[in-house]
C-alpha cells in the first residue's frame, strides 16, 4: 500500500495517476488501518510536554502542549481570507510554542473569518461589527477555513471505498482524531468520538451508562450537562469552589451503584473556572466517573484529560473557531462499549443477518452513517492552529482585554455585572451583566442597532443558573426581566471593540 502523505493544514493535492490505488479497509473493523503509515502529524509530540499538573490549568498558566511549527495557507484560497483586521493586537505576532531544538519563536495569533465585516446601524452608516459574541459562536479561523477548503477537491467516503479519494479522505478523517486526541492530553486508550455538538456528546454518554446510574450535577449547568439523565441530583449553586467539592463529596456519599459527577470547566454564563481536578479526585474516591463539560474552557485554555484524571470531556468545535458542525466526546472505553449504538445502522455493525453483530470498538460503534468529515478536519484544524500560536500567548491577550472589559462595565453605574464566586475568581472571557432600567432585549437589539455590536441576551441555556444569580424564583422563559447580557470574547477581539462596547453601555445609562 503506497504511502497517504497527511496535511492538517493545506495539504498538497494527491496525484492517483502516479501512485496504485490503495487497498479499502473492507471490513471497517480497525479503523486504524486506513490511517498513514506514518506518526500522525499531531503525535509527533508527546501531548504531555509542557503540560500543567493536575489542577493548575485552573489558573490559565499551561503551556503549550506540542511544538509542530504552524502552517500558514497557502496562497491563492480566496475562501480563506487575507485580511489582517482580525489579529489581536493588529499586526502582530507574539511568542507562542517553542520550535523543536531552539528558544522562544514568534507566532502569530491566527486571523478569523469575518473581521472586516461591515454592519449597517441606524442612520444608513455601515461600521465593522463588532463580535462579542464568541461563547454562542465563534467565528471561522483562517487556517481552519484553509484546510477545509484543500480537503474538498479528494473529499469521498469514508472507511469502505477503495478509491483514492477515499482512501485518502479516510485517513485525513482518522488524522482528525489523532490530532483532537492530542489536543486533549488524552490516554492513549480513550475513545474519541466525533458528534454534532457538546449537547450530542453528552447524550451519547447518557445513553451508555451502566443500569442504575445515578448522576451528580449542579444547577449550575449548561442544559446540555442538566438534562440527558435518567436518575440525577441536583445540587445547589455552590457560594464558593471549595462547597462545590463539599456538596459533591456529600453527594456521592450516599449514592450506592454506578455514579457519574457531571460539572462544567467554565461557566457559559459568567466565565468563572471550576475546580475539576478537585472534583475528579472526590468523584474518583467515592468510586464514580466524572463528565467535564469543556465547550467553553477548550477555546481559551489548554486541557489535559489525563493531568487532570478526567474520564469523559465533550466540546464543540463551533465554540472552537470550527464552526463545521462537529463536536467530540472523548473518555474511556468500557462504558462506550457496551453502551447501546447511538444511531443504528452502516458503519456501527459488523455483521446483519437472523442477528445483528455491533462494533466493540465504541468510534465505529458510535459513529453510524456517513460521518462529519470535513468538520472532523476542520476541528483537528482549529485545535492544531492554537496548539501552534501558543497558550501562553492565547491566555496573555486574552486576560488582557477581559480585564479592560470588566474594569469598564464597574465604572459605569447601573451596569451591575453577574458572578458567583466574586471578582477575584479566575474565569476565561466571558461577562454576564444587567443594566439597570433596560431588558436584555432591550440592551442587545440597541447595542447592535446604534453601535454594530453583536452580544447575546437571553437565558444562555442555564435557567436555573440565571434564576440564581438574578434572584428569581421563576424566571421563565417568556420573562425577560429573568435574563441578562453576555459579552464574550476571543481571537479577533481588539482593544476597540471592548471600547466601544463601554462608550455604548455609558451612552446608554445616561440617557
Amino acid at each position: 500500500m503506497p504511502t497517504l502523505t497527511i496535511f492538517n493544514s493545506v495539504p498538497s493535492q494527491p496525484t492517483p495517476s502516479n501512485a496504485a490505488s490503495p487497498q479499502p479497509d473492507s471490513s471497517h473493523t480497525d479503523r486504524s488501518q486506513a490511517a498513514p503509515s506514518q506518526p500522525p502529524l499531531s503525535q509527533t509530540a508527546s501531548s504531555q510536554t509542557g503540560s500543567s499538573k493536575a489542577g493548575s490549568s485552573q489558573t490559565g498558566s499551561s503551556k503549550a502542549g506540542r511544538s509542530r511549527p504552524h502552517r500558514s495557507p497557502q496562497t491563492g484560497l480566496s475562501q480563506t481570507g487575507s485580511s489582517q483586521a482580525g489579529r489581536s493586537p493588529a499586526g502582530a505576532s507574539v511568542t507562542g510554542a517553542s520550535p523543536a531544538g531552539g528558544g522562544e519563536a514568534e507566532r502569530p495569533i491566527p486571523a478569523v473569518l469575518g473581521a472586516d465585516l461591515q454592519v449597517p446601524v441606524k442612520g444608513g452608516r455601515l461600521v465593522g461589527y463588532a463580535n462579542l459574541d464568541y461563547a454562542a459562536s465563534a467565528p471561522c479561523l483562517e487556517p481552519v477555513s484553509a484546510a477545509v477548503t484543500a480537503a474538498l477537491p479528494a473529499y469521498s467516503s469514508v472507511h469502505r471505498g477503495a478509491g483514492y479519494a477515499s482512501q485518502l479522505t479516510t485517513a485525513r478523517y482518522e488524522q482528525a482524531r489523532h490530532t483532537v486526541r492530542a489536543f486533549a492530553g488524552a490516554r492513549p486508550d480513550d475513545a474519541v468520538i466525533f458528534t454534532r455538538n457538546t449537547t450530542d456528546a453528552t447524550n451519547l454518554l447518557a445513553g451508555c451508562l451502566p443500569e442504575g446510574t445515578t448522576t451528580v450535577v449542579f444547577d449550575t449547568e449548561h442544559h446540555a450537562s442538566l438534562l440527558p439523565w435518567k436518575k440525577s441530583v441536583r445540587l445547589a449553586p455552590p457560594a464558593f469552589p471549595g462547597e462545590a467539592v463539599r456538596a459533591a463529596d456529600q453527594a456521592l456519599a450516599a449514592i450506592d451503584g454506578p455514579k457519574l459527577l457531571v460539572v462544567t470547566a467554565a461557566s457559559n454564563v459568567t466565565g468563572e473556572l471550576w475546580p475539576i481536578a478537585a472534583l475528579a479526585h472526590i468523584a474518583h474516591r467515592h468510586g464514580a466517573r466524572i463528565l467535564v463539560d469543556a465547550a467553553q474552557y477548550v477555546p481559551h485554555r489548554r486541557l489535559n484529560l489525563t493531568a487532570l484524571d478526567l474520564d469523559y470531556v465533550a466540546f464543540s468545535g463551533h465554540k472552537l473557531y470550527a464552526p463545521f458542525g462537529a463536536g467530540v466526546l472523548i473518555g474511556r472505553r468500557d462504558w462506550l462499549t457496551d453502551g447501546e449504538p447511538y444511531l443504528k445502522g452502516g458503519g456501527a455493525v459488523r455483521s446483519v443477518g437472523d442477528t445483528t453483530e455491533w462494533h466493540d470498538d465504541p468510534e465505529p460503534r458510535h459513529e453510524a452513517g456517513t460521518p462529519n468529515v470535513l468538520g472532523a478536519i476542520a476541528l483537528a484544524a482549529a485545535c492544531d492552529a492554537l496548539t501552534a500560536t501558543g497558550w501562553t500567548a492565547l491566555v496573555h491577550e486574552e486576560e488582557r482585554l477581559i480585564a479592560r472589559l470588566r474594569s469598564g462595565l464597574a465604572a459605569i453605574e447601573g451596569v451591575h455585572e453577574l458572578s458567583l464566586w466574586g471578582d477575584d475568581h479566575p474565569r476565561v472571557g466571558i461577562v454576564s451583566f444587567t443594566v439597570s432600567g433596560y431588558t436584555a432585549r432591550e440592551v442587545a437589539e440597541i447595542l447592535s442597532s446604534e453601535y454594530g455590536i453583536g452580544v447575546r441576551d437571553g437565558k444562555f441555556c442555564a435557567h436555573p443558573f440565571l434564576q440564581h444569580l438574578l434572584g428569581k424564583s421563576d424566571g421563565g422563559c417568556d420573562d425577560d426581566t429573568a435574563s441578562a447580557v453576555r459579552a464574550s470574547i476571543g481571537i479577533g477581539t481588539t482593544d476597540a471593540h471592548v471600547d466601544r462596547l463601554l462608550e455604548a453601555l455609558r451612552n446608554l445609562t445616561t440617557r
